[in-house]
This record gives structure tokens, C-alpha cells and sequence, in this order.
């Protein structure tokens, strides 16, 4: 399947699409490249309660995204914020929205109520691809961060998943997660792929 779940064996092919935005963009607020074996295990680390996706063709990985902590502390525990990079030829091709959409309908079964984006300003193309995936801005953080000599803006954008009623359950983590219906919906999200 082009849609498949991350391994701790794809830190290399990730690290070379994730690398260029730490070295030479303000993309990502980290500042150094970690290392092959850091990359595998931050992998497996997120696995354990979040989804992690990568688009591979040809036995090579096109794209990748995935969840993450929004906030340590329990109150929080319904959100979570999502990450997307994709090498540039794929770009426009529509792989990243069936990758973030097959991220967000597992997100949305583990029992999420709200994703969200962050993204560096000024970024228009990444502004225009969450808007058109449902995300809807709420708030600047004004040069919260500082990167390749200048303090950055960042804005934050929210995707709603679930209804906010008034006894949630705690959301079940991903390494919880019936198998199943994560393996069907990779088969059915990967067959929408033209590429």
C-alpha cells in the first residue's frame, strides 16, 4: 500500500525529507538535524500514542505525517497537533491531503477532539493546504521563536474531529487501536492516490 504506517527503519528516508527544513528554513523551529537512531526512536515513541504515515512509492518515501503532544498537562489530553512534509515532487498532486485525511479519521476513531496546525508566517501555500483540509485560524503567536537571524510568527489553525460532550473518554492510544479498521482504511485511503 503507497499509505502505510511509519517504521523506526524509515528514519534515514524521513531524516533526508525533514532534514533540508531544519538546516535551511524557519519551517521548523528545530535547530539541529537529529541523528538516524534519535529520528528511529522518536518514531517509535509517537507510535505508542499517535498515528505516524508515510506515502512510499517505488520504495521510496514521498511524504510523511503524523501527531504529536499539543500539552503536557491532562486537560489537554483531547488535543493534539499534526505535522505534514512532502519531498517536492509530490507536491499539488493531492497525496498530502489523503495523507493528513487518513491521519485525522484515525485521530478522530482514537477519540480526539481537535487537531492543530502550526505554521510559520508568512506561508501562504501552507495556509491555502489547511484551509482547503478544514482548518480554520484562531490565533497568531507573535516572535515566539527565533531562527536564521530574524524572530518568527507563528499562526495556530484548528480542525475539529469529535463533539465536545460532557464525560469523554480518554483517547486510546494508537498502539491500542483495533488493527483492523487502521489496515482497511489504509487500503481504502491508498487506492484514492493518483500518483
Amino acid at each position: 500500500m503507497p499509505i502505510r504506517l511509519a517504521k523506526p527503519t524509515d528514519a534515514s528516508a524521513i531524516l533526508s525529507i525533514y532534514a533540508p527544513y531544519i538546516e535551511n528554513t524557519s519551517l521548523t523551529f528545530e535547530l539541529e538535524v537529529p541523528t538516524e537512531q534519535e529520528f528511529a526512536d522518536r518514531i517509535t515513541h509517537y507510535l505508542h500514542t499517535w498515528p505516524w504515515l508515510v506515502f512510499e512509492k517505488n520504495g521510496v518515501i514521498g511524504g510523511y505525517a503524523y501527531a504529536s503532544l499539543y500539552r503536557e498537562r491532562k486537560g489537554y489530553q483531547w488535543c493534539c497537533e499534526c505535522s505534514i512534509y512532502i519531498l517536492d515532487e509530490y507536491k499539488g498532486t493531492g497525496m498530502a491531503k489523503i495523507l493528513y485525511e487518513t491521519l485525522f479519521a484515525i485521530l478522530e476513531k482514537q477519540g480526539y477532539r481537535n487537531v492543530y496546525a502550526v505554521i510559520n508566517l508568512p506561508n501562504d501555500t501552507s495556509v491555502t493546504f489547511h484551509e482547503k483540509c478544514g482548518f480554520t485560524w484562531f490565533a497568531n503567536y507573535e516572535n515566539v521563536g527565533f531562527k536564521l537571524g530574524k524572530w518568527k510568527t507563528v499562526g495556530w489553525w484548528q480542525l475539529r474531529l469529535n463533539s465536545f460532550d460532557d464525560d469523554p473518554e480518554p483517547p486510546v492510544p494508537f498502539s491500542e487501536m483495533d488493527q483492523q479498521f487502521v489496515s482497511e482504511l489504509l487500503l481504502e485511503q491508498s487506492a484514492k492516490l493518483k500518483v
